[in-house]
């Protein structure tokens, strides 16, 4: 019985079909929201369905003098990834299908994956945008990926423990945004800087390479990284909202904090342009990481102090 409900938790809800589909939905609502915010009409309700859809039955070609394995085998592991990171989060309002001391560090690890991926799949190419796309996904990621994690080590450290739960628990009676506000915005960004979406999307610039890291990828390979993308999206505001946010005691509240969070992030998007890839690595990388350090520094004396 036990492994059957396992089975559950990973195939269906709240992992596998469930995040899947909310990751599509949730990346609807932002196209759609920077649509309107643009004064356009955006896509319809199911496009990010019948996207996923369409580039799965496409054949998917192998470019010539590449290795054809990893070519294949990275959008597996990237999707495979944030699937995984979904089982140590409160998705959805409810208790995480697994938990253990130290979650919080594996989970940013498999966040982290999915860029990787991005990274080394566009190395493998020969093609000169997806050879421009990979550096630019991998030099932006050692911009962002420090000032995120230190910005979640802040609840971490003033809750007293690395498990995503037990955070969130304490996280219920402290709305930490109003006490660590610098830690959140720099979540957020880093958030953004992750999913590289706009103005941190210098890697995939459709007027400048074409699409990056991802131009010779097609059919399923490139429905992969799609998901994965939006299962990142789902649990990187999980994460923040869980957090930073009073926590998630149902779903009512998931609904709500996410959907103010992707509200923010949207008007975000539509308000700031493009970031050359020099201004997202000395701009973020030094003052963000500097702020959310300095942050930290003065919730351990806090703490010491108490």
């Amino acid at each position: 019985m036990n492994v059957l409900k396992q089975l559950l938790n990973i195939f269906i809800f709240p992992g596998g079909l469930f995040v899947l589909v909310l990751g599509m939905f949730y990346l609807w609502v932002n196209r759609k929201l920077i649509a309107r915010l643009q004064n356009r009409v955006g896509p319809r309700w199911f496009q990010p369905l019948a996207d996923v859809l369409k580039l799965l039955v496409k054949e998917e070609i192998v470019p010539e003098g590449v290795n054809g394995t990893l070519f294949v085998a990275l959008p597996i592991m990237a999707l495979a990834g944030a699937l995984t990171s979904v089982l140590y989060v409160p998705m959805a309002g409810f208790a995480p299908s697994h938990s253990f001391q130290g979650d919080l560090v594996v989970t940013i690890y498999l966040l982290s994956l999915l860029t990787l991926c991005l990274g080394l799949a566009g190395s493998l190419s020969q093609d000169r945008f997806s050879l421009v796309g990979a550096t630019r996904t991998l030099t932006q990621l050692f911009s962002y990926e420090a000032p995120f994690l230190l910005a979640l080590l802040g609840p971490a450290i003033v809750a007293g423990t690395w498990q995503i739960s037990e955070i969130a628990a304490y996280a219920q009676g402290h709305w930490l945004v109003l006490t660590q506000p610098v830690g959140f915005l720099v979540a957020l960004i880093g958030l953004m800087g992750k999913l590289e979406m706009p103005p941190f999307d210098a890697p995939e610039a459709e007027t400048e390479i074409v699409a990056g890291a991802l131009t010779e990828y097609s059919g399923r390979g490139l429905a992969l990284f799609k998901l994965g993308n939006g299962v990142e999206l789902l649990v990187g505001l999980t994460l923040v909202s869980a957090l930073y946010l009073g926590g998630l005691s149902n779903p009512l509240w998931f609904i709500i904090k996410t959907g103010g969070l992707m509200l923010f992030l949207g008007f975000l998007q539509a308000l700031m342009t493009r970031l050359r890839i020099d201004q997202t690595v000395g701009l973020w990388w030094r003052y963000g990481s500097l702020l959310v350090i300095l942050q930290l520094i003065v919730l351990v004396i806090w703490q010491g102090v108490l």
